[in-house]
């Protein structure tokens, strides 16, 4: 945030509460500074990190793939495109976000989508290995960008692939395309890749 904002979010927070207060008194200044208060955490809950992700060039010494499967990497064409990419000596890591559902996040219950991750995870390492590549998987945090964030702090990519079976995931490939520091390729099964 620009330093010059800063006075006027704090403005924009005071002023109304401080007006409600000595024009009506208390009781509309505190709904009032509820309202505010609110406002204030609706925004904050919905703002997403802008920062890169991912180490710098110079931090990475030898070549790491990352492959995202947001579903599962069986497609003859898209186990080509993503094997021609680990071609060489490159360390392949497969990671799959679980994806839970509402009513299952709401109720804690991850045990279906990891067990669904882990399927993904095997269909997607053995189509891999039948290329000749050999990979690690992982299962990670059910938002896309969030578990890319948080494998590439153990795992820092010199590439990250995202797979996925339909134009789905766009949003979580633009926001990767422009937040990543490794380069970036998005592979949708069964079309050519992006």
């Amino acid at each position: 945030m620009s330093p010059w904002k800063l006075p006027l979010v704090v403005a924009a927070i005071v002023v109304p509460i401080a007006l409600s207060f000595l024009l009506v008194g208390p009781s509309m200044g505190l709904p009032i500074g509820a309202l505010v208060a609110g406002a204030l955490v609706v925004v904050a809950v919905r703002q997403r990190p802008q920062g890169a992700i991912g180490p710098t060039a110079a931090d990475r010494v030898d070549q790491r793939l990352l492959v995202v499967i947001v579903d599962p990497l069986e497609d003859p064409a898209a186990v080509e495109q993503v094997s021609r990419l680990a071609a060489g000596d490159s360390q392949v890591m497969v990671l799959a976000p679980a994806q839970i559902g509402f009513l299952d996040r709401w109720a804690s219950d991850v045990e279906g989508a990891r067990r669904d991750a882990q399927r993904r995870l095997v269909i997607s390492v053995a189509a891999l290995a039948a290329a000749g590549v050999e990979a690690e998987a992982r299962v990670g945090d059910e938002d896309v960008v969030q578990a890319v964030e948080d494998q590439l702090g153990d795992f820092p990519a010199t590439a990250v692939v995202l797979v996925s079976a339909d134009q789905a995931a766009t949003a979580a490939a633009d926001e990767l395309r422009s937040r990543l520091r490794a380069d970036f390729r998005w592979v949708v099964t069964g079309q050519a890749g992006r």
